[in-house]
């Protein structure tokens, strides 16, 4: 069924408007008839609910954001299934996506960006602190209200650490341009991936650009392995800078040591920004001022009638002395010298460090995503994975009636994620269930019919004729 204003799920909750619409279904407002609230429903995408891997995603995005209980994590209230829809009710947060916010504004200023780092890192934190890493941070993820606070949204493709992951091994989750390093290449990810996810963030409001882009998803993936960012521009602060930079460290152990430690580095540089001093933030003690005292003269003292006279002798004194002194020390330091030339001093030669090499696991790879294909005409789908060097094998699947009009629309791909180069990727697209009358009259050698033959799906081609083509159709 698809979503349209005026329906009515679970009973109580009426679609009122669309608010967005996702890779994996639609963001509704809603109003909950029982309690009488507004609220935000996401209601999976019906293609997906036949996949059961994309159904027990969504099914445990519920439980995964009602696990933690923050202020800057949008509240989940329910879930539920039925009438061929599942969907999520969430906490409706007025305001707007940072996604839109930099569309608008393109730039945001350091002050802004700093409080964005703070406000989501402290929220990714409590995350962290439950086991949750939520591998999807991006500008979309984070609504930003009138007031300015941050809340985290979507943590459907998030991992569990103590749990086996939902996704086969090496399956790549996530937004490209927003993934971490180790994410791309296959690996666990962890809290630290996170942090660079934010870094992304945080480099993209400042600049108004991402930090590696490219012509398709395998060039961006592989960037995001080996390439240092783009300078960001003098005119931003160079302490921000370095705090960005930081969280776009390529090994996790580079970046800030977690997401709190992360929040309260932001916080206090935006403070320093804003023009509270660092010895306010820190509580650091000013250093303490020497003060001069007048000494005054002994009353009691009675200056005597004629001092005699010393002070000539007295410099000669000091010039002895003087000149001893510096006697001594060239002596001391022709001594050290002398030492210093019997100790072997050790040369250093530079150590070239080889270059690291991209392995033969990341070369030949392409970060393919269920999305990419999945609700997408059979032949665009075949498109898009071919220019990026895949075999296409497209098996014609479900019959569906004349009129429906996912006919030739991927509902199912094998083999996805992080692939090789020249491998193999199959999917599968609803066909047209068609029959043909049978003939009226005999012809020799022809079986006996039951009134109709069904039109065998090979002869229905989902592919135009061979024609240049101006483009993929992702």
């Amino acid at each position: 069924m698809k979503p349209e204003a005026g329906q009515i799920y679970g009973n109580r909750y009426r679609l009122v408007d669309r608010i967005a619409i996702g890779g994996m279904g639609e963001v509704w407002r809603a109003h909950d008839e029982v309690i009488l609230r507004d609220v935000a429903i996401k209601i999976l995408k019906p293609e997906f609910m036949g996949d059961p891997g994309f159904l027990e995603r969504f099914r445990v995005e519920a439980r995964h954001a009602a696990r933690v209980d923050h202020e800057g994590i949008a509240d989940v209230y329910d879930y539920g299934e039925g009438s061929g829809s599942a969907y999520l009710v969430m906490e409706l947060v007025s305001g707007d996506s940072l996604a839109r916010i930099i569309e608008k504004r393109i730039r945001l200023t350091s002050v802004e960006v700093l409080s964005i780092m703070e406000q989501t890192a402290r929220a990714l934190h409590a995350a962290h602190e439950d086991g949750l890493v939520h591998r999807d941070v991006k500008p979309g993820n984070l609504l930003i209200t009138p007031s300015g606070k941050v809340k985290i949204t979507d943590f459907g493709i998030a991992r569990v650490a103590d749990q086996v992951a939902l996704t086969a091994t090496g399956q790549v989750m996530g937004t490209v341009q927003y993934l971490a390093p180790e994410q791309a290449t296959g690996k666990q990810a962890t809290p630290s991936t996170d942090i660079y996810s934010l870094g992304i963030v945080a480099y993209e409001a400042l600049t108004g650009r991402r930090p590696f882009t490219g012509e398709s998803q395998m060039v961006i993936a592989m960037a995001q392995i080996n390439d240092k960012p783009p300078a960001m521009g003098q005119d931003i602060d160079q302490r921000v800078q370095d705090l960005v930079l930081a969280c776009l460290a390529k090994k996790p152990n580079q970046r800030p040591g977690s997401a709190l430690d992360l929040s309260n580095r932001a916080r206090a540089l935006r403070l320093q920004l804003e023009g509270v001093s660092p010895t306010e933030i820190f509580n650091q003690d000013q250093t303490p001022t020497v003060r001069t005292r007048v000494i005054e003269p002994d009353p009691k003292t009675e200056p005597s009638e004629k001092p005699p006279i010393i002070w000539p002798w007295l410099a000669l004194i000091g010039l002895l002395f003087a000149a001893a002194a510096g006697v001594m020390i060239a002596i001391v330091l022709s001594l050290m010298s002398e030492q210093q030339s019997e100790v072997p001093v050790p040369t250093f030669e530079p150590t070239v460090q080889p270059t690291e090499t991209p392995t033969e696991d990341l070369i030949p790879t392409v970060v393919v995503l269920l999305t990419d294909v999945i609700g997408k005409n059979v032949a665009d789908a075949s498109i898009f994975l071919k220019e990026r060097g895949l075999v296409v094998d497209a098996v014609p699947g479900e019959p569906l009636e004349l009129e429906d009009p996912r006919i030739l629309t991927v509902y199912k791909a094998d083999g996805l994620g992080q692939v090789k180069v020249g491998a193999t990727v199959k999917i599968y697209y609803y066909i047209q269930q068609t029959t043909i009358p049978a003939p009226t009259e005999s012809v020799p050698g022809s079986e006996p019919t039951d009134g109709s033959i069904p039109l065998p799906s090979s002869s229905v081609s989902p592919f135009p004729s061979p024609s240049p083509t101006g483009g993929s159709g992702n």
